[in-house]
C-alpha cells in the first residue's frame, strides 16, 4: 500500500515515538527546548565510543544546539509555540538558524536513544529483519550500505536507515543537521536509526578513521528500539 508522503510523515510524527521524551535537564532561560540527560552513564558505550566523547557531544555541541535554538525562537515571534517536529516538517521556510539548530537538537536526541551498551542492543526484530533482506539482501548487506554512504558523505552530517511511504527501507545520508523528515530532505521518509559522522562524534578514538567508527557502531546499535520503530511505522501505512 502506498501512502501521500505528508500524511505518512504527519502520521508518525503524531504518534509520538520520535519525540525526544528523556527526562530533561532545566531549559535555557526564556526558550522552550530543554536538554535532555543521556538514557545511560558517559561511559556506557566503551569500548565503542568512550566517556569523554560522549560528555563533550553531549554537554557542549547538543547543548548549543539547544541553546542556539531556543535564541532563534525567540528572535522570531511567529515561530513560537510550534514544536520540534513542526519545525523540521517545514524547515526550508525557517531561519537557517532554525533549521540548522532544530536539526541538531532532534538528531542527537534520536541518536543517543538508538544506542545502548555494546553487544547488548539484540537483533532485528522478524518483521524489521525481513524488511532488511528485502530491501539490501541480508543485514550485512544493510551494513555495506551504511558503510558506503557514510563514508561518502563530505563533510559532516549524517547517514540514515528509513522507511519510504511503500514500507521499503533505503539508506541516505543529509548533511550538516539537515535529516529526512525534513521538508529540504532530497531523500525523504522515517528515520529507524541515525549515525552522526561528524567528526566530533569519533575524532578522540578513531581520529579521520571514519570508516572504523562506522564498523564499530553496530556494536551499539539498540536493535530493540530500531524494531519498535519500524513497527510503529509499518503500522500507519496498514
Amino acid at each position: 500500500m502506498i501512502v501521500e508522503r505528508r500524511t505518512f510523515l504527519s502520521g508518525i510524527l503524531a504518534t509520538g515515538l520520535f519525540a525526544p521524551a528523556i527526562a530533561q535537564t532545566p531549559p535555557t532561560p526564556d526558550g522552550p527546548f530543554t536538554l535532555a540527560d543521556l538514557p545511560y552513564a558517559f561511559n556506557a558505550l566503551e569500548p565503542v565510543i568512550d566517556a569523554r566523547t560522549m560528555e563533550i557531544h553531549h554537554g557542549r555541541h547538543h547543548r548549543a544546539y539547544v541553546d542556539n535554538l531556543n535564541r532563534a525562537i525567540q528572535a522570531t515571534p511567529a515561530l513560537q509555540g510550534q514544536t520540534l517536529e513542526q519545525l523540521m516538517a517545514r524547515a526550508g521556510s525557517y531561519p537557517v538558524t532554525v533549521r540548522n539548530n532544530g536539526g541538531g537538537h532532534w538528531n542527537h536526541t534520536f541518536f543517543w536513544k538508538t544506542m545502548t551498551a555494546p553487544d547488548l542492543g539484540g537483533a532485528p526484530a522478524p518483521m524489521l529483519a525481513a524488511a532488511i533482506d528485502e530491501a539490501f539482501g541480508s543485514l550485512d548487506g544493510l551494513k555495506a550500505a551504511v558503510a558506503s554512504s557514510g563514508a561518502a558523505r563530505f563533510g559532516s552530517g549524517w547517514v540514515w536507515l528509513i522507511m519510504g511511504p511503500d514500507g521499503r527501507l533505503a539508506v541516505t545520508s543529509t548533511p550538516n543537521q539537515d535529516n529526512p523528515l525534513m521538508d529540504v530532505a532530497e531523500v525523504k521518509g522515517v528515520p529507524l536509526f541515525g549515525n552522526d559522522v561528524w567528526e566530533h562524534a569519533y575524532y578522540l578514538n578513531y581520529q579521520n578513521r571514519r570508516s572504523d567508527y562506522l564498523t564499530a557502531w553496530w556494536r551499539v546499535v539498540d536493535w530493540r528500539r530500531v524494531s519498535e520503530r519500524h513497527e510503529q511505522a509499518v503500522a500507519i501505512i496498514r
